[in-house]
């Protein structure tokens, strides 16, 4: 938010085309932000990384379905630069988290740490690894090729997934 309140005062105008449902979307999570649609809106798009990935986190605390916040997490972190990421990861933020969702996001951490070649923040080492397996699907026929085919980082978590960042399952 610091960023939207340093900018110069608002001189120019951006249209954007949506749907009818991205609209009534829009302004039902603007209305919840306690913002209006514009302001909402500017704050989703020029938030800073660091600012965004606690959003997510706390977003991720909070959620009942945690698809959707993991989901925007992927996508976060798959879209920052190396020294983006590392700038925006260092701090832990997993106090709230259930161990398996502590573990699910040290996972994505140390994922996207790989690929973009640099090292993983050294909380995520204290995240004790789960003790027993955890698989997302609840389908026994699939779990072995989850075991062949889930990224290292998830497997080291006991986590058996089959998609890593910046893919979808």
């Amino acid at each position: 938010m610091a960023l939207l309140q340093a900018m110069p005062a608002k001189t120019s105008q951006l249209q954007i085309r949506v749907t009818a449902q991205q609209k009534a979307m829009l302004r039902q999570r603007a209305r919840a932000a306690g913002l209006g649609m514009s302001a909402y809106v500017l704050a989703r798009a020029l938030q800073a990384p660091g600012d965004r990935f606690g959003v997510l986190v706390r977003d991720l605390v909070a959620a009942e379905d945690p698809r959707l916040p993991l989901a925007e997490l992927n996508n976060l972190l798959a879209g920052l630069t190396p020294a983006e990421f590392t700038a925006t990861v260092g701090a832990a933020p997993v106090a709230g988290l259930s161990p398996y969702l502590a573990n699910y996001l040290a996972a994505m951490i140390e994922q996207a740490a790989h690929l973009k070649r640099v090292e993983a923040p050294a909380w995520t080492r204290d995240v004790a690894p789960l003790d027993v397996p955890h698989f997302v699907t609840s389908l026994r026929s699939l779990r072995m090729h989850l075991v062949r085919h889930a990224p290292v980082p998830f497997k080291r978590r006991n986590i058996f997934v089959d998609s890593s960042i910046g893919s979808r399952v």
